[in-house]
């Protein structure tokens, strides 16, 4: 059973079969071109309730609260539809992909796929951010309606979590003036895809990345924080541990990968899974193309960005907002940075 007891997940059961039913509609069952889509668990109810339950350190009424709270969300802003408004024309969705950098570049030897994300070349220069915002849920939602099921299906067992590598090649301090679209994703996966990343990988790490870990770190739920772990140079001999060679991501394939500013030109190198040439990208999009064609068509498919709402925060989160403009303020002053990466500690 996991984490939550029986009773528990007991309890949240007997919840769940109380609320409305349009609630209970994108929670088990949406139809789409004649395929059965159960977008939120994919038929594997216990273990997303117990994910929810985990994100609420076992208490039943949050976490039923947090769920609720999320399928009203789904309803809101369309997610269960998201994947059939691709964002068009596709070379302006290259130009999303080619500035908001992520790909996945394999599996573990566990059967999980490797999300391998361009964090410190990430620019998010290229479009408003409710188009980096609509990219990100999309990726998510492929994530857990087609690539999860089908690696659950190949390896004969639920697969329903994958693994992050974070490249921090290039980080610049002016990547904390996207502190507001970082929130927005952090939030929207913190309330609304619990539990789906088993660990986060940080590798090529900068002298920057402490001064910036100090301003992102408050934006995290402490159950995020204990399961980031940095790597010594391109994380390669550790990684390997947990992964064959081919689905290294590209940016830990390079003997001596350490914690230079790194280059655009990693952003494909290497057989990069960045680029929307990429077969992931391409597999994707071709998806999101043929949601789009199953809908009865209302009016003709135009350019224009989902706009979803995200969950205001709570009192206190404005003085986080204060007080990270403060630090910012503070880094920015800084004439230069010094520092070493032999004693951190994430939990710091």
């Amino acid at each position: 059973m996991g984490l939550a007891s029986q009773e528990a997940i007991n309890q949240f059961k007997a919840l769940m079969d109380q609320v409305d039913e349009p609630l209970k509609k994108t929670f088990k069952l949406t139809k789409h071109c004649l395929l059965s889509l159960q977008n939120v668990h994919q038929g594997y109810i216990v273990e997303t309730l117990e994910r929810f339950l985990k994100a609420r350190e076992g208490n039943v009424a949050k976490a039923h609260k947090m769920l609720v709270d999320s399928l009203q969300w789904r309803l809101q802003n369309g997610i269960d539809d998201i994947l059939a408004k691709p964002i068009i024309p596709a070379n302006f969705y290259r130009g999303v992909r080619d500035s908001q950098l992520i790909g996945v570049s394999g599996y573990t030897r566990e059967g999980l796929p490797v999300f391998a994300i361009g964090a410190g070349l990430s620019t998010f220069d290229k479009a408003s951010i409710h188009y980096y915002v609509q990219s990100h849920i999309q990726i998510n939602e492929y994530r857990d309606r087609v690539i999860l099921p089908a690696a659950t299906k190949k390896n004969g067992r639920y697969i329903g979590k994958c693994v992050k590598v974070l490249d921090m090649s290039g980080l610049k301090l002016s990547a904390l003036n996207q502190i507001k679209l970082l929130t927005t994703i952090s939030t929207i996966d913190d309330l609304n895809y619990p539990e789906k990343t088993i660990t986060y990988y940080i590798v090529n790490v900068p002298y920057v990345f402490s001064a910036c870990w100090k301003v992102v770190k408050p934006l995290l739920q402490e159950r995020t924080k204990l399961k980031v772990q940095v790597l010594q140079g391109g994380g390669r001999d550790e990684l390997l541990k947990i992964m064959d060679y081919p689905s290294l991501p590209h940016f830990c394939r390079r003997e001596g990968s350490g914690s230079g500013s790194g280059s655009g030109s990693s952003r494909h190198s290497d057989g990069g899974c960045y680029s929307l040439d990429h077969p992931f990208h391409q597999e994707l999009y071709s998806y999101m193309k043929q949601q789009s064609g199953c809908r009865e068509p209302i009016e003709p498919a135009k350019q224009g960005s989902v706009h979803v709402d995200v969950a205001l925060g709570k009192p206190e989160e404005a003085e986080l907002c204060k007080t990270l403009e403060s630090e910012l303020k503070k880094l920015r002053n800084q004439k230069s940075l010094s520092g070493s990466l032999k004693n951190m500690k994430i939990s710091d």
